[in-house]
């Protein structure tokens, strides 16, 4: 039941699309098991902030809270931890690092989490504060700024038009409270919403666009579509309006992220593509997608199905000439063998993070690839590429292709052994026949399954 047309899906996926039809691969990040997405629109780019299952999750093991970038909706650029539970020391060091969101104030940001205290009930909202949207962020109060609830989870916060800011959130029963404009204290006690919304389970997301206000939620448990009600206050009354994502049995759970950009509309969720991509078992591994929609003309929202109906298409281009991290990525899969595992998804490249390189690419094997969609190559082209590698051992190689993982092939970057643990170095090759916009696909060759090198960042030159 859920692999479903996946194996096809995926088979397609594989060979790549051509530049001109671009769109992401949902689910959008394939490096790790994402959760509960957190999208925030600054200067330009588009922020996105998730939970994050670790690898080993059966049930929820979520430790911190990553971010991911992108300015053209395809490419996803991992930016590492920008937070922990251990960011905040006075909480229960357990499993139940929850649904976050990031909001922007005054040159400032504040990174709003559930997370657990000692005793019964234990879950409390707690908030963090950077000077940058990438974090690191620190504990601002030292203490929950929302104390303890049994309702007290997936905080989502606006400023409205006058600067009044709301912080609402909650399982089952839906809360809310003003927050000051410090942005970590509140003016009045908390209020419950009464009656409840229709279908709401959990995972709220609220905002305001054209005068209307729209209370985006997890519908109700098991499985979890995405609903959402509107109200002319930010306080409600809510009107229930119908689903986005219809509820699925491929997702148990859910959270919605609603954004504009760049003139588009996207909706992000997750399910649990990924998990059940490696195996049959249902475990607490999530993945994040994205959907581009457009509003009715009465500011409803359509009812988009599911994740395989709906995508988002790449805004713009890549350019190559620029250096490029490693860990932009549109997808990234392996290439199977007859005896691999008759599973969908062969597992790609994953990620690292240190305080002197930040993040990079690792785990890298033979037959792995990384897609990279609408690269502009200009007319002019490229005559050489660089990468920053390191750790490397012998044989370790990048072949260069374009449009599919089997496509044409503009040039190959041995990489070899690259001297002591740890020292980056830079290798260079030349290439041909790299012009126009393709979809760029990084294949690394080598032999057996052992990690061949890690992979900073890459550039073309002309």
């Amino acid at each position: 039941m859920f692999l479903r047309p996946f194996l096809t899906a995926f088979a397609a996926l594989a060979l790549g699309l051509s530049a001109a039809t671009a769109r992401a691969e949902n689910p959008i990040i394939q490096t790790r098991f994402t959760a509960d997405p957190a999208p925030l629109v600054h200067d330009g780019v588009v922020y996105l902030y998730t939970s994050h299952d670790e690898d080993d999750a059966t049930g929820f093991k979520m430790l911190d809270w990553r971010l991911y970038s992108s300015t053209d909706m395809v490419n996803w650029t991992d930016r590492g931890v920008v937070a922990s539970l251990k960011t905040f020391p006075w909480a229960v060091q357990t499993n139940d690092a929850w649904a976050p969101q990031v909001v922007a104030r005054d040159g400032k940001f504040y990174l709003y989490v559930p997370i657990s205290v000692e005793g019964s009930p234990k879950n409390v909202i707690a908030v963090a504060v950077a000077d940058n949207p990438a974090g690191p962020f620190k504990d601002a109060l030292g203490k929950p700024l929302i104390g303890a609830g049994r309702d007290n989870i997936d905080p989502t916060v606006w400023i409205d038009d006058d600067g009044q800011a709301y912080l609402y959130w909650g399982n089952p029963n839906l809360w809310y409270v003003k927050l000051n404009k410090d942005m970590v204290s509140y003016s009045g006690a908390p209020t419950k919403i009464e009656p409840g919304i229709r279908d709401y389970q959990e995972g709220p997301w609220f905002y305001k666009r054209a005068g209307r206000y729209y209370m985006a939620f997890a519908s109700t448990c098991c499985p979890e579509g995405i609903g959402y009600a509107m109200s002319d206050k930010p306080t409600g009354p809510w009107t229930y309006k119908g689903p986005i994502m219809d509820h699925d049995p491929r997702a148990t759970g859910n959270h919605p992220g609603i954004i504009d950009y760049k003139g588009g509309s996207y909706v992000f969720g997750f399910s649990y593509e990924h998990n059940f991509a490696l195996t049959p078992i249902h475990h607490e591994r999530r993945s994040v997608s994205v959907a581009k929609f457009d509003y009715n003309a009465d500011g409803t929202l359509p009812n988009l199905g599911w994740w395989d109906k709906a995508s988002a298409p790449q805004i713009g281009t890549l350019d190559p000439y620029r250096r490029v991290e490693a860990e932009t990525i549109a997808w990234t899969s392996r290439l199977k063998r007859e005896r691999d595992r008759p599973y969908a998804w062969a597992l790609g490249v994953t990620t690292a993070q240190d305080d002197r390189t930040g993040v990079y690419v690792t785990r890298i094997q033979d037959r792995g690839y990384i897609k990279v969609a609408g690269v502009d190559f200009g007319q002019a082209g490229a005559r050489t590429f660089v990468a920053s590698v390191a750790n490397g051992r012998p044989g370790g190689a990048i072949e260069l292709r374009l449009d599919r993982v089997d496509g044409p092939v503009i040039g190959a970057l041995p990489v070899g052994e690259t001297g002591a643990a740890g020292q980056w170095r830079e290798r260079t090759t030349a290439v041909s026949a790299a012009t126009g916009v393709h979809d760029l696909f990084l294949v690394f060759k080598g032999s057996g399954d052992a990690a061949m090198f890690d992979f900073d960042y890459w550039r073309f030159e002309h």
